[in-house]
């Protein structure tokens, strides 16, 4: 299954600031979007920078990283330049283009 653009990123911002390795920073946002109601796979930009400012600072304080918000600007500042897509259709989207609704 393959992950948006933006989850990527966003995973990649979170390892490359130190505060967790790949598996943990992956793992982390994860559940984050879950929490949202989201999955990697559709997950926006847009989306993913909403996470990151509300949902994500409190996962990282639970695993003990030192100065989660500021780790989480970084990241919303990583997503800046993502195009905002989902990385394949969602079903509505399927529907709408074969002119179902």
């Amino acid at each position: 299954m393959a992950e948006s653009a933006a989850f990527e990123a966003a995973c990649a911002a979170l390892e490359q600031s130190g505060a967790l390795d790949r598996l943990a920073a992956r793992g982390t946002i994860r559940l984050a979007l879950k929490q949202a109601g989201l999955e990697p796979r559709t997950a926006t930009a847009r989306e993913l920078r909403v996470v990151a400012g509300r949902l994500l600072p409190a996962e990282l304080a639970a695993r003990g990283v030192a100065e989660p918000d500021a780790v989480c600007a970084a990241i919303a500042k990583a997503l800046e330049g993502v195009e905002s897509t989902p990385a394949s259709e969602t079903p509505d989207a399927v529907f709408a283009r074969l002119g179902g609704g």
